[in-house]
């Protein structure tokens, strides 16, 4: 399985089955996080907020750890948060 590489700077990468089973995660995280996005949506829609920014956080979440999986595909590590890093205690 490789992904076509097309103008958009899409790169082939060959995979294991291993890989292919993280691929099917990803593409399940990322089915959670429309359908997620989507709830959000209508709840805005409807006025009931709290049920929005809930759904909203978790359409987050899940698009997220579609990332981390992509990432670790690739073989790349993820990038450090922004924002200051705090010292180890002494």
């Amino acid at each position: 399985m490789s992904t076509p590489d097309g103008d958009d700077g899409a790169t082939s990468v060959p995979v294991s089955d291993e890989q292919a089973m993280v691929l099917d995660e990803a593409s399940r995280q990322l089915e959670l996080a429309v359908h997620d996005a989507q709830v959000a949506f209508d709840c805005i829609a409807l006025g009931t907020l709290d049920r929005a920014h809930t759904n909203a956080i978790t359409a987050r979440t899940a698009a997220d750890a579609a990332e981390t999986l992509l990432r670790a595909v690739l073989g790349r590590m993820p990038e450090p948060p922004a924002g200051p890093v705090s010292e180890p205690p002494d």
